[in-house]
């Protein structure tokens, strides 16, 4: 896990510009030994068939994490910016980012004024992210376009991977979602050595934290009778927290509604029985602020029987986060037990509603 997951988290992969990423992941995909699939905006999965060619079962991460894109340098040479995803302004001083030409990466921070320069009613306000800069530690403007930094680079967090000493927490940048990317690819891995009566389709989408565009295109290509989105969720385990909200060491997070979704419930109790099965815990996640490419699997055609599993993790949506290790790995076991018994009969009977009616 640790290096294959580090990889993935300091690829540098925002939307639109999530090449670092899809060539680990067409790396991995054929190590596994299954065929590639690409669509036209840049998804990637491996696909790979059991004892039998239908269902086709979506795994799918995305590729991208929250970065931003140069929109204007000025004559001073710093470089103006715009998010590519969702961010909190707050989280963005001081903080360290990479500025990808096409020939080189440029180390910039996001400029900050030293707190003796404030005055009360700055100190007393959030910073617009209109008004901030990178200070790649140029000059000027044309010292900047002579390096090569262009209006429309992407720009991106930066962040070490580090497992923390209880030897479970993992702390990265773009943990959402080079969560879901592992997630895919080890559970392809796996299935070499299991017998699963469908075909499974591992992989990951491309620009889902600027509107779950890959997610609109991909089911074209895979065509999925069931689909998986594979996405961190928001720990609440910080101080004061509520009980029997997600937190990290609580196993495998499962989605019962956002904001784009309401999952399929025969899938979802499928699930939920094989956890308990397995004696796998698993927490449940309610959440109206957002959504994941699921949102957009479940309308493909005469619709998907669809589902969000993952972990948690703190501080998503900045330039730092963390899961923990023992989540990660109680999430490919489930996925791994839940994809063996999804065999045609069983994919059917979640959309025989008339039987029901």
């Amino acid at each position: 896990m640790k290096d294959l997951l580090k990889e993935l988290t300091l690829a540098r992969g925002v939307p639109g510009y999530e090449e670092e990423v899809r060539r680990i992941m067409d790396r991995e995909i054929k190590k596994n030994g299954a065929r590639v699939v690409v669509d036209g905006t840049g998804s990637i999965f491996g696909e790979r068939e059991g004892s039998s060619p239908s269902p086709r079962i979506l795994l799918a991460g995305h590729l991208d994490e929250v970065g931003f894109m140069v929109t204007e340098i000025d004559k001073s040479g710093m470089l103006y910016f715009t998010p590519l995803g969702g961010w909190w302004s707050q989280v963005l001083l001081s903080q360290r980012v990479t500025v990808l030409t096409e020939k080189k990466a440029f180390t910039g921070v996001i400029g900050s004024k030293p707190p003796h320069l404030l005055t009360t009613e700055e100190r007393n306000k959030v910073y617009p992210m209109r008004e901030m800069y990178i200070d790649v530690g140029a000059k000027d403007e044309d010292q900047v376009k002579k390096w090569g930094i262009r209006v429309g680079d992407p720009v991106i967090p930066i962040c070490p991977f580090e497992i923390l000493p209880d030897h479970d927490t993992i702390l990265a940048k773009a943990l959402d979602n080079r969560l879901g990317c592992y997630l895919a690819l080890e559970v392809l891995r796996r299935l070499k050595e299991e017998d699963h009566p469908n075909t499974v389709i591992a992989g990951a989408t491309v620009q889902e934290e600027v509107g779950l565009r890959g997610a609109a295109t991909a089911p074209h290509v895979v065509e999925p009778d069931v689909a998986f989105a594979l996405d961190v969720g928001i720990a609440q385990d910080g101080p004061g927290a509520k009980r029997n909200k997600p937190h990290l060491g609580g196993g495998p997070l499962i989605t019962f509604l956002d904001a784009t979704m309401i999952p399929n419930t025969g899938l979802r109790n499928l699930v939920l029985e094989t956890a308990e099965e397995f004696q796998i815990p698993f927490q449940v996640d309610t959440m109206m602020g957002g959504g994941t490419d699921a949102g957009r699997f479940h309308l493909f055609d005469k619709g998907v029987p669809s589902l969000v599993v993952g972990t948690a993790a703190r501080y998503i949506h900045s330039h730092i986060s963390m899961i923990s290790k023992k989540d990660v790995e109680l999430t490919v076991k489930l996925l791994v037990e839940v994809i063996k018994k999804l065999d045609r009969p069983t994919t059917q009977s979640f959309t025989r509603f008339t039987e029901n009616a």
